[in-house]
């Protein structure tokens, strides 16, 4: 679990409530975000509860009668118990997990890891339980990104990027009230953009319940409101600069995810033209968008890139290196690793691999993930240098990708806010439904270097500006990014917004769940 409550009254913090409801069957295939909740203490002091003697494959997939997921099992099952799908949770922790060494004490048979009326949730909390509890030196837990998530869950949004919801992405100035929930943005044919709801627009309440509702009650119905179950409608107040508060009613539909929503060419005259291009997330569909955003890069001859990731949470490593190599050129990249992984001491055989190449072919997976389907050379940019926008919200494969670039002498300018700190990474591992995600590797560029657990830092520090829409150069760290390249020089903060009501606190954040921080490693490549 993510943190402890303060007891009775306590503030009301960050917490992944709907990614918890979708693994104990609740929403079996919603896709759920982070919510708002009283955190429970979690962990334990019990007896050691050291693996157990057979190897994981030998327990797989040896379920309980009680999971709701069984169905989805990527593999034939066969009905069990509670307790040996936990211990082939133990197992498997103890094969894969990067800090395996660190797993604190746990008693398996404590009441919250044994509970046969919620299997699931047994076993996600058994699961947590076993993180490691160590510390970044900022003093952040070490892992707050292993995770577990309904198999047929985790298919629907990393390989069709469809999850329900009203397509709005939910800023938030303060995980305590006074909270500043806000639109970050809206995906394109969702029935927010049908309502006419925009990036900036501010929450007031939901369902009649005040948004900074610090109550256990007034929380629940955040809750189900902002994080929906698909086919329910519920009532937002919303108020937008120089407009009165209006209400909206939004019903919760199967909204289709679109990676790059924004891909265009700003033509500054003498100053060259410069191609900026929105990247949310690296999902199955992510590489057409990207190939296509490239190819019209590319016929435009650009001079000059800004790759917006300040909403990036990842996802497949792969595009992430593609993505790498179209930005650049093969002088750069040949015979040079985008990344490579470093295992646990127990998996020698996989810390001698090449590592992850910068791949330069398409790939298009089929429906199973199995093969790759459109093999063509990738078009390339040829730039040595490329100027993102990030953020807290940028994460795992989006930081790779950075790392990756500055790997082979690629100039990264960060213009925004540290990142989120994640150069760790896993695979998909299902037992009996339910996939699990403890962190396997971290990774690390061509120089080797991969320490960057407390974030990369801006090279100009810019708070993101909601006054305009992604992808305006008038918007905040655009402009910033564009006075950057002009200039050579970080502009000064009144010039991108800060001083703007539209503006957020440089600690907010995208409310989201860990399933959608990630960088996952998958059996399919395309060719180098």
């Amino acid at each position: 679990m993510a943190g402890r409550s303060r007891g009775a009254g306590a503030d009301v913090e960050i917490a992944a409530a709907a990614r918890r409801a979708a693994v104990r069957g609740v929403a079996a295939h919603a896709l759920a975000a982070l919510a708002l909740a009283i955190l429970a203490a979690c962990g334990g002091d019990g007896p050691s509860a050291p693996p157990p003697a057979s190897p994981s494959s030998a327990l797989a997939q040896q379920c309980a009668p009680g999971n709701p997921h069984i169905a989805d099992a990527v593999a034939p099952v066969v009905l069990a118990s509670l307790d040996a799908e936990r211990r082939w949770v133990r197992q498997y922790v103890d094969e894969a997990y990067l800090w395996y060494g660190e797993v604190p004490r746990v008693d398996p048979l404590a009441p919250a890891f044994d509970d046969a009326a919620d299997v699931a949730g047994a076993l996600e909390r058994y699961f947590d339980a076993l993180r490691t509890p160590e510390l970044t030196p900022s003093g952040k837990r070490k892992d707050e990104f292993s995770f577990v998530y309904p198999t047929a869950a985790w298919q629907a949004l990393s390989r069709d990027g469809v999850e329900p919801g009203y397509g709005i992405h939910w800023w938030l100035d303060s995980a305590t009230p006074p909270r500043g929930t806000r639109i970050a943005f809206v995906e394109a044919g969702s029935p927010a953009q049908a309502a006419g709801l925009r990036r900036g627009d501010r929450l007031l309440d939901v369902d009649g319940v005040d948004i900074d509702d610090p109550t256990v009650a007034g929380v629940a119905t955040i809750n189900a409101a902002l994080f929906p179950l698909q086919g329910r409608t519920h009532r937002f107040r919303f108020e937008r600069e120089g407009a009165v508060p209006f209400d909206t009613v939004l019903t919760a539909a199967a909204v289709v995810r679109r990676p790059v929503p924004v891909s265009s060419v700003l033509d500054l005259g003498a100053q060259g033209r410069v191609g900026v291009i929105v990247f949310n997330e690296h999902l199955g569909d992510a590489e057409r968008q990207l190939v296509a955003a490239m190819r019209q890069m590319a016929a435009a001859g650009i001079d000059d890139l800004v790759l917006d990731l300040r909403y990036n949470g990842g996802g497949f490593l792969y595009i992430a290196s593609q993505l790498a190599a179209m930005i650049t050129d093969a002088p750069r990249t040949d015979g040079r690793v985008f990344e490579r992984s470093i295992y646990n001491d127990k998996r020698q055989a996989e810390n001698l691999q090449p590592g992850t190449p910068f791949f330069t072919e398409s790939c298009v997976p089929d429906a199973g993930f199995t093969r790759c389907t459109q093999v063509e050379a990738l078009p390339r940019l040829g730039l040595s240098r490329v100027y993102v926008l990030a953020g807290r919200g940028t994460c795992s494969a989006s930081e790779a990708l950075v790392n990756g670039l500055r790997g082979v002498g690629v100039e990264v300018a960060l213009i925004g806010a540290t990142t989120c700190g994640k150069p760790y990474g896993f695979t998909a591992r299902d037992n009996c439904g339910l996939s699990y995600f403890p962190i396997e590797f971290q990774g690390v560029n061509d120089r080797g270097f991969g320490d960057y657990a407390d974030g990369f830092a801006p090279t100009c520090t810019v708070v993101d500006d909601f006054s305009r829409a992604l992808g305006d150069p008038a918007e905040g760290r655009l402009a910033a990014a564009l006075t950057l390249r002009e200039t050579g020089q970080c502009p000064p903060a009144a010039a991108v917004g800060r001083a703007s009501p539209q503006a957020v606190t440089p600690s907010g954040f995208i409310a989201r769940a860990t399933v959608r921080e990630q960088k996952i490693a998958t059996p399919i490549a395309p060719r180098r």
